[in-house]
């Protein structure tokens, strides 16, 4: 298959793996791939992998070996279970999330036979279907469509490129919620029930004013306003070649607007060490200009830096935060002594954030072994059964396992019903809503939010910028100002 290039523009937007609604902060769309000091550095190879990934080979010395190239370590993982019941070598390197897209990129586009399986986070994979980087599953041997019904639809859906061709598969579904704090909603509202905190959270007005409550009982609502990112519109940001920029999309950035002017968060951005620390108890009250880092006095990436420099500052404790469903697994490593305290909600609109999926490299060499490999991570109910009990919590995508544990309770969580949940929260996907244009529209977006929370421009001036920006990126999208 010939391979077409992708332009540069294209790259560039499906290169960062950030999903950057109006809180203008940076929030990984995966779980951040944290430094694994056992597994084994790849040599550099400026052919392949040149920097800034990690490899790690299992299995018997000469037998076929597969090579996966991955953004996550999940699969790594995987492989190493995978070994253990198939003849098979396995190398997995792991590759940094910024770099991932140019190495794919620069191996393809250079006819590189390896690496045999590569994948991609949702945003970048429209991308890579154009570029033909992804094996036709629909084709015999593979005959995916086989298959068509067993994971959960959106996820289906989102393996597929504009054609409806199987591309990929993912192990996971990521629908988004909110994780709150059963004991601060029992104070502050008199109930931890899930149904009834989920109507705190029902629209962009109400989140205001279950903010202004928190804030009066001595709370935050979130530990920044990067918090609600994942449900920023329940629309298409382009609709029949127009761009669309509905009401609840400038609802949207007055509520993030409103969080930030009147303190309703603990101004601690995503990924930093006071938005980690919130999750445990107690975290300062950080200012705007810190959040915003025009103020550099804190460092907020250095844990024993920030405690020494805010041991003296107010502190509050954080009611809720939005994730997607792995965010079971960030706050299991992260909430210490508040662990049991915890609920599940959903929030005002569906959403879902990052997700690994997994396809065949066009230009690979051991197909069939591929093939083998991605049907037992996607479609085994054992492996599913397995990845469970494994990742402590994450939610698969194979739609018979997750039914099997739709009455299990999550002692964690209160005893809620946590797969029965996320199922129900996939179900209100609509990944037709999902656009080519997400990327740079929603960076674009996320720019104009924080020039009005910040001050620096007022909405109308922030929206003309906007609207200049699409226009000069996408020529072929009409803009109605």
């Amino acid at each position: 298959m010939k391979l077409r290039k992708i332009t540069a523009l294209l790259l560039a937007g499906a290169m960062t793996l950030s999903l950057t609604a109006c809180g203008g902060n940076a929030t990984a769309a995966n779980a951040p791939v944290k430094e694994d000091t056992s597994a084994p550095k790849a040599e550099e190879d400026s052919t392949q992998v040149a920097d800034a990934a990690d490899s790690a080979v299992v299995g018997e010395e000469g037998d076929e070996k597969l090579v996966i190239w991955t953004l996550a370590k999940d699969l790594e993982t995987f492989a190493e279970h995978y070994v253990e019941t198939h003849d098979v070598q396995v190398e997995t390197v792991v590759i940094e999330p910024a770099d991932y897209a140019t190495k794919v990129q620069t191996a393809l586009n250079g006819g590189q036979k390896e690496p045999d399986i590569i994948v991609g986070e949702p945003q970048m994979l429209e991308d890579f279907y154009d570029a033909g980087y992804f094996e036709d599953l629909n084709q015999a041997p593979y005959n995916a469509q086989d298959y068509a019904g067993q994971i959960v639809d959106y996820v289906w859906k989102v393996g597929q490129d504009a054609e409806g061709i199987q591309r990929a598969i993912s192990y996971q579904i990521t629908p988004a919620g909110l994780y709150y704090r059963r004991d601060i909603a029992k104070e502050v509202f008199g109930t931890d029930d899930p149904e009834e905190i989920g109507k705190l959270f029902k629209d962009y007005a109400t989140i205001l004013d279950t903010a202004k409550t928190l804030k009066d009982s001595g709370y935050r609502i979130f530990a920044s306003d990067a918090e609600i990112n994942y449900f920023s519109g329940d629309s298409a940001w382009v609709v029949n070649g127009e761009l669309n920029v509905n009401q609840a999309r400038l609802d949207y950035m007055d509520l993030v607007v409103d969080l930030y002017q009147k303190d309703y968060t603990a101004y601690a951005n995503q990924w930093s060490t006071p938005w980690y620390q919130a999750m445990a108890g107690e975290v300062p009250i950080l200012t705007a200009d810190i959040q915003s880092y025009t103020d550099d006095s804190v460092n907020v990436w250095d844990a024993d830096q920030f405690a020494e420099a805010t041991k003296d500052m107010e502190k509050t404790q954080v009611f809720a935060f939005g994730l997607p469903s792995w965010g079971v697994l960030t706050l299991r490593d992260n909430v210490g002594e508040t662990s049991g305290n915890w609920g599940v909600c959903s929030g005002p609109a569906y959403g879902f954030g990052g997700g690994t999926f997994i396809g065949i490299s066009a230009l690979s060499e051991h197909k069939d072994a591929a093939w083998d490999f991605l049907k037992w991570v996607t479609l085994d109910e054992e492996t599913a059964e397995w990845w469970i009990e494994k990742s402590e919590g994450d939610t698969v995508s194979l739609v018979s396992v997750l039914d099997k544990h739709k009455d299990d309770e999550n002692a964690i969580y209160g005893n809620e019903k946590l797969y029965a949940f996320w199922l129900k929260q996939a179900e209100g996907i609509d990944y037709s809503k999902v656009t080519r244009y997400d990327k740079v529209i929603n960076d674009a977006w996320g720019q104009a939010c924080t020039a009005v929370k910040q001050g620096e421009k007022s909405k109308d001036e922030a929206l003309g910028e906007f609207y200049d920006i699409v226009e000069s990126t996408y020529p072929d999208i009409t803009v109605n100002r």
